[in-house]
C-alpha cells in the first residue's frame, strides 16, 4: 500500500474509533464530511435538542451519509436527562425505581424512554449507571444509582438494559468497574477506589455482570483509579482493567464506551489527546468526546493523535483495527437492533408510566401523612445545591411549580448555599416572613451531603415545626423535621408526584 493510501486509512480508521459530539440542532459540515470520511458515531447533549420530531429530523440528516451510523446520547431518565432537558425528565431515575424494587416497572419505564429515543433516530443511549452507591457522600452517583445494594442495583440493570432494549435501542452499562465508591468528581479530577479484589468483586462487579448476562453490547468505562487492578492508570487508560477484568474475567465481547475522555480524570495528567491514544491502547473501541469540546478542531486533534501514535510506535495499529471492527460490529447490530424495535413511532410514549413509577416511589413519615393536605397555599422554599456536570443545569426541578398548578396563590423563592454564606438571602426574609400564616413546604436536595443545607433546614424547622420537608436526593438523617416526603430523585415526575401528595387527601 502506497504512503498517501495507509495515511488515508489510518484516517478512516482513527475517525471510525471516536464518538463526537457538535453544536447545534443541525448537523454542520464538518461532521458531515468527516461521516463521508470514516467517521462512524455521534453523540447527541442537549444543545442539540428542541423537541423529538427535530431531533428525529437530525438524524435523518446525519444517517442520510451513513444508515449505519451510532447515534448516541447520555439519556438516563430521572436526574441526568438531554431529550427533556427543557422541561426536566418525565420519568423517575435509577434511584425512584430501586426504591420500588419492582423490575418489571423498571423494564417499562425503560421502554416507555427506548420508544422515545427510537422514534428520535437515537440507536445508542449510555445508560443505565450499574454503579452502585456505596458512599452516601458520593459526589457523581447518588440519585443516578439503583441504590446501594449489589442484588438490587443487578436485578434492575437488567430491567433496565432489557427494557431500553426492547424498543430498538442499545443500553451501555457504566461506569465499569464502578464508580459508587468514590469522594471526587471525576469531571474535574481522578477519584480512587480503594477496595481489595475481594470486595470489589462482592461489591462492584455484579450489577456488570448481570448487564452481560442481560445481553449488553456496550459498556462504558470510569474514570477511576482502582489500585487492586492497576495502581498506576485510571480505568479508562488501564489494559489491566479493560481487557484483564472485563473482558478475560467477565467474559464481555462487545463494544467499550470511554466515559468522555476531555474529563479531568485523565486529561489533567495525559492532555485530551494522550489520553485518547493510552485508552484506545488499554481497550476502549469507542471514545466519547464532545460533552465540553465539540469543535472540529477538536477530533482533528485527536485523528492526528491516533495516526501518529501508530506510526511512531506507541499504538498498535492491530490494536486500532480492532476497536474499528468492533465499533463496525456494533454498528451493524444496533442498525438491526432498531429495525427490530417494537415501535417505530412515539405512540405510547409518556402513557403515564413515568409518572405511575414516580408516584410509587414516594415515602412519607407518619408526621407528613398526618399533615396532609395542604389546604392553603404554601410559601416553598427550595434548597437547591452546586449539582455535577452530569446534571443540565438547565434541567428544572422542583416542587413549587407542580404545588402552584394545583394550589393557585403558591409563592416560592429558591435559595443557594453561597447567598446564605454571603448573606445576601437571609432565610428569615425569604422564608419564613413570606410563610407566616401559611403552610410552609421546605424542598431540599442531597441534604446529608450539604452542611449549609442541613443547618437551613435545622432553623427551618425549629422555627416552624409545622414545615414539611421534601427530600429530592438521598434520604439522610441530616434533619430533624419529623414531616418528610422522600421522592428519590429530581426529575419533573418526581415533582409532579410530591405535589400530588402534598395536595390529595389519602396519601396511600
Amino acid at each position: 500500500m502506497s504512503s498517501s493510501k495507509h495515511s488515508s486509512a489510518l484516517r478512516r480508521l482513527a475517525l471510525s474509533v471516536l464518538q463526537p459530539g457538535f453544536v447545534g440542532t443541525e448537523a454542520p459540515d464538518w461532521i458531515l464530511r468527516d461521516i463521508g470520511d470514516g467517521l462512524a458515531s455521534v453523540v447527541l447533549f442537549s444543545r442539540n435538542i428542541v423537541s423529538t420530531e427535530q431531533v428525529a429530523r437530525l438524524t435523518g440528516q446525519l444517517r442520510a451519509e451513513n444508515p449505519d451510523l451510532v447515534v448516541a446520547i447520555d439519556e438516563e431518565a430521572g436526574d441526568v436527562t438531554r431529550i427533556e432537558s427543557a422541561t426536566g425528565s418525565s420519568r423517575p431515575g435509577n434511584f425512584a425505581l430501586g426504591t420500588v424494587d419492582d423490575a418489571e416497572l423498571t423494564a417499562a419505564v425503560a421502554a416507555d424512554l427506548g420508544r422515545q429515543l427510537r422514534a428520535a433516530g437515537v440507536s445508542l443511549d449510555y445508560a443505565p449507571s450499574a454503579d452502585v452507591n456505596s458512599n452516601p457522600d458520593n459526589p457523581i452517583i447518588g440519585v443516578r444509582s439503583f441504590g446501594s445494594d449489589p442484588d438490587v442495583v443487578s436485578r434492575h440493570t437488567s430491567a433496565w438494559i432489557r427494557g431500553l432494549q426492547s424498543s430498538g435501542v442499545a443500553a451501555c452499562a457504566k461506569h465499569f468497574p464502578g464508580h459508587g465508591d468514590v469522594a471526587v468528581d471525576s469531571h474535574h479530577d481522578l477519584p480512587s477506589y480503594p477496595a481489595g479484589r475481594e470486595e470489589i468483586a462482592a461489591q462492584a462487579l455484579p450489577p456488570f455482570r448481570a448487564a452481560v448476562a442481560a445481553g449488553v453490547r456496550a459498556v462504558m468505562s470510569g474514570h477511576l483509579l482502582v489500585p487492586a487492578y492497576d495502581p498506576d492508570l485510571p480505568a479508562t487508560l488501564s489494559r489491566r482493567i479493560l481487557h484483564g477484568l472485563l473482558r478475560e474475567e467477565l467474559g464481555y465481547d462487545g463494544l467499550v464506551v470511554s466515559d468522555a475522555i476531555e474529563m479531568g480524570a485523565v486529561t489533567r495528567r495525559h492532555g485530551i489527546d494522550g489520553a485518547t491514544v493510552k485508552a484506545v491502547a488499554a481497550g476502549v473501541d469507542a471514545v466519547c468526546v464532545g460533552g465540553e469540546s465539540a469543535e472540529e478542531a477538536t477530533v482533528a486533534l485527536l485523528v492526528k493523535a491516533l495516526t501518529t501514535a501508530v506510526t511512531g510506535g506507541e499504538l498498535p495499529e492491530e490494536r486500532l483495527a480492532d476497536a474499528a471492527d468492533r465499533v463496525r460490529e456494533f454498528a451493524r447490530w444496533s442498525a438491526g437492533l432498531r429495525a427490530a424495535g417494537d415501535a417505530g413511532t412515539t405512540a405510547g410514549v409518556g402513557d403515564g408510566i413515568g409518572h405511575i413509577a414516580a408516584r410509587r416511589a414516594v415515602r412519607l413519615t407518619g408526621a407528613a401523612r398526618a399533615a396532609l393536605p395542604l389546604t392553603a397555599a404554601p410559601h416553598v422554599v427550595e434548597l437547591a445545591p452546586v449539582t455535577n456536570m452530569a446534571v443540565g443545569k438547565e434541567t428544572p426541578w422542583g416542587v413549587a411549580g407542580p404545588l402552584r398548578e394545583r394550589l393557585p396563590g403558591t409563592t416560592s423563592v429558591r435559595v443557594r448555599g453561597q447567598e446564605l454564606e454571603e448573606g445576601t438571602v437571609a432565610l428569615e426574609r425569604a422564608a419564613l416572613g413570606p410563610a407566616a400564616g401559611r403552610p410552609l413546604v421546605i424542598v431540599a436536595r442531597d441534604v446529608a451531603r450539604h452542611a449549609w443545607m442541613s443547618r437551613a433546614v435545622t432553623g427551618l424547622t425549629a422555627a416552624r415545626p409545622d414545615a414539611i420537608v421534601v427530600e429530592m436526593g438521598l434520604p439522610g438523617t441530616a434533619t430533624t423535621a419529623a414531616a418528610q416526603i422522600f421522592t428519590h430523585g429530581a426529575s419533573a415526575a418526581s415533582g409532579v408526584a410530591a405535589a400530588e401528595i402534598l395536595t390529595t387527601t389519602s396519601a396511600d
